[in-house]
């Protein structure tokens, strides 16, 4: 039986469905810590498992990877590039429907990327000349969940943000196949459809690893970016610092807001669609209708007896999902602002009207036709989205968080030589001696030099 829990009591829901743990202080299955128990002959945490993983790279490279991809994923192999043969292969090995998916997918995200507006500027009336340039980062890594769940359109929402920003080298890893070392052709086409030649076949900690320190066949990159399991979370965590990374995500989540203008059928697939990613997932509805709190839950029961990932959903509907009463919609809303979800799914009447009050989401999906499914792999801006309530402090990745921002001055002397003068007066306050006198030696140069 898969149960969607009502929350009638707000105080109740805030201390369960809608309370959030740190990344952590996250509950870890069973399973995974007997895998760790029998991978590293020890009890021993995720975090330092990831640990000692990101160590053995660091000092052993390739042969490190070679090994990990042998003890995880049981996948024996030459060498950890992909050929470039498999990558031009792989759009004839899938069938054409799904090809002509990923086409049209790539080009909707590409054209969405490509209106953002990004450019540097220069002001040559403020005395002199102020601005700040706007430049790609050099290169980038985008981790792709491959194995038995492949995810080709995390590749297009991760890679196709990147070139946009005109990023030069982007390097693609994923896992290889459990036993067989191969990557599933899917994941290749998606490769191919976006013009990436550089896929490495390694996956989890040690692939976050060696694209932060780089071994003989993976370069090292400025920024890591697109979403993982627990392990490859944890191993950002810790090499963020040496290298850039897009964020720390978590498991997925969405927030459906539904008024008693909703269809309880739609509401409760848009439900499920998010708890079958996995057990931690994360799918709440927000309601000043009980009656429509009781029509989904019946309809998400039903729905669920058919569904091949029927185990997972229960899990996840237990673990971290429900529907919660409120008084009203303004009370909805600020629920939803407070949670910061991922995924935030208006199904309400006149849902523009509302739109104005999201300050905190990831995503606002507006109306029943604008589903967060469609926004997975079709609509056009990244799925790669905050989760975790960072929605409070961060944004869906774009092509923003490929490119850095230099400031750029180069003052006229007669403005430096009066600006120095501020300058010194601040930097005697802060009681730093060598600032000021810096700034008080150019006063004299620069002002004769602004009357030459």
């Amino acid at each position: 039986m898969s149960a969607l829990r009502i929350y009638d009591n707000l105080t109740e829901a805030r201390a369960t469905v809608l309370k959030r743990r740190s990344l952590n202080e996250a509950e870890v299955p069973a399973w995974i810590g007997e895998n760790l128990r029998q991978l590293f002959g020890q009890p021993i945490t995720p975090a330092e498992a990831v640990r000692r993983i990101i160590q053995s790279v660091r000092e052993l490279g390739d042969a490190a990877l070679f090994d990990w991809n042998a003890r995880i994923d049981n996948a024996s192999m030459d060498t950890l590039a992909v050929p470039q043969a498999d990558i031009d292969a792989a759009p004839g090995q899938i069938p054409a429907e799904v090809l002509s998916a990923l086409k049209l997918a790539a080009e909707r995200i590409r054209i969405f990327h490509e209106k953002q507006p990004v450019h540097g500027w220069i002001d040559a009336q403020l005395q002199g000349s102020l601005g700040q340039l706007v430049r790609p980062v050099d290169s980038v890594g985008v981790y792709v969940a491959g194995g038995t769940a492949p995810l080709p359109s995390s590749l297009l929402m991760s890679v196709i943000p990147a070139q946009v920003a005109g990023v030069k080298e982007i390097v693609v890893v994923t896992p290889p196949g459990r036993g067989t070392g191969k990557v599933p052709p899917v994941i290749l086409a998606a490769a191919a459809v976006c013009g990436i030649t550089k896929v490495i076949r390694v996956g989890g900690a040690q692939a976050i690893a060696a694209l932060a320190y780089g071994t003989e066949s993976v370069p090292r990159v400025a920024k890591i970016v697109g979403p993982g399991s627990l392990f490859t979370t944890l191993a950002k965590q810790q090499v963020y610092g040496d290298v850039g990374i897009d964020g720390l995500p978590g498991p997925t989540e969405t927030m459906v807001i539904a008024d008693d203008s909703a269809d309880p059928c739609l509401a409760a697939a848009d439900l499920l669609a998010q708890a079958e990613h996995d057990v931690l997932a994360s799918a709440v509805l927000v309601t000043p209708s009980r009656k429509m709190a009781e029509a989904v839950a019946a309809e998400v029961e039903r729905r669920t007896q058919t569904l091949s990932r029927a185990e997972i959903i229960a899990q996840s509907l237990e673990r971290s999902s429900g529907a919660v009463i409120v008084k009203d919609l303004p009370q909805a809303f600020e629920i939803a602002n407070e949670f910061a979800a991922e995924h935030l799914c208006l199904l309400i009447e006149n849902p523009w009207n509302w739109v104005g009050h999201v300050r905190n989401a990831g995503g606002i999906f507006v109306g029943e036709s604008s589903f967060e499914v469609l926004g997975d792999y079709v609509a056009g801006p990244s799925h790669v989205m905050p989760t975790g309530g960072t929605a409070r402090f961060a944004s869906p990745l774009n092509v923003l968080d490929f490119v850095k921002i230099t400031s750029l001055i180069a003052l006229d002397a007669s403005a430096a030589a009066e600006l120095s003068k501020t300058a010194a007066i601040l930097a005697r306050a802060e009681a730093l001696t060598a600032h000021a006198e810096a700034a008080e030696a150019r006063i004299e140069t620069l002002a004769n030099r602004s009357a030459l």
